[in-house]
């Protein structure tokens, strides 16, 4: 007869087994909806810890967005874009988000972090992300986001990213998102090439502007991908739900659709040259 010692270790095994199969569940089914291809050899354990954040960030935005009353969900704080011209720096940026995404990606990440592995990937410590965040709210390009104030570079990009997610009405607006969402299922490249050059044209001029400038560097930050492990794909699953949020409330379409924000934002990036 075996001992309880010996039972409750076959007992913990036994929950250690049962607990593995089910997060393997879980990840094969957000590989899924995702539109992702697995291997017999599995990803490791980080690779999966992003993805489930981004899913998670899906469904509580659905979540909030339903308790809201219709009068609510239009939001308040939009203002007009308005871009102006920097003519020593050269890039367009917009009055609503300030200089914010330039400093962070021209000062930020293109002098400090382009060879920084898993970059956007990697989040940085919450509580400097946000302090980021605030200095440039207050001080825009004054902002001190130099190596000696802020040496992790995860906590430049988590602010970009955090900025982003924010913006009261996505960089991918919800007029245009269904366009995209059809754009993506089409088979063809050819045809699939053209429809996103006609629903690109149903953007905002400002928001035009933002994502051509933001795919330019997310397409550096491809070519830096020997050093940084970070390929369109990567950066897609990443800033897919970021730039892209569905305009419904139908939580079902809205997981379904996480597969194909991750190809419009993986088509963007890697014909950014010929789409913009």
């Amino acid at each position: 007869m075996p001992s309880r010692e010996s039972y409750e270790v076959h007992k913990e095994e036994k929950s250690l087994v049962q607990k593995a199969k089910r997060e393997a569940n879980q990840e094969d089914i957000l590989a899924a909806a995702l539109g992702m291809r697995m291997g017999p050899q599995k990803p490791p354990a980080t690779f999966w810890q992003p993805l489930k954040l981004f899913a998670y960030s899906q469904l509580t935005s659905l979540v909030r967005r339903a308790t809201l009353k219709e009068s609510d969900r239009t939001p308040r704080s939009e203002k007009v874009h308005n871009f102006k011209v920097h003519t020593f720096r050269g890039p367009h940026w917009c009055e609503h988000c300030a200089s914010f995404m330039w400093g962070l990606m021209a000062q930020g990440v293109k002098c400090a972090g382009l060879k920084s592995e898993g970059l956007y990937r990697i989040s940085g410590f919450s509580d400097s992300v946000e302090e980021v965040k605030m200095a440039f709210d207050k001080d825009g390009e004054k902002a001190d986001i130099s190596v000696n104030a802020y040496e992790d570079i995860n906590i430049i990009t988590g602010a970009l990213k955090l900025y982003l997610r924010d913006l009261p009405v996505p960089i991918i607006s919800y007029d245009a998102y269904p366009g995209f969402i059809e754009a993506a299922k089409l088979t063809d490249p050819e045809k699939k090439l053209e429809a996103f050059r006609e629903v690109l044209t149903l953007l905002p001029p400002s928001h035009g502007e933002t994502l051509k400038y933001l795919m330019a560097h997310l397409k550096r930050v491809t070519q830096n991908e020997k050093f940084n492990l970070m390929n369109a794909e990567n950066l897609a699953i990443i800033f897919g739900p970021t730039l892209m949020r569905a305009p419904n409330l139908d939580a079902i379409t809205a997981l379904n659709d996480i597969r194909y924000q991750r190809q419009v934002v993986e088509l963007l990036i890697k014909k950014e040259n010929v789409l913009f």
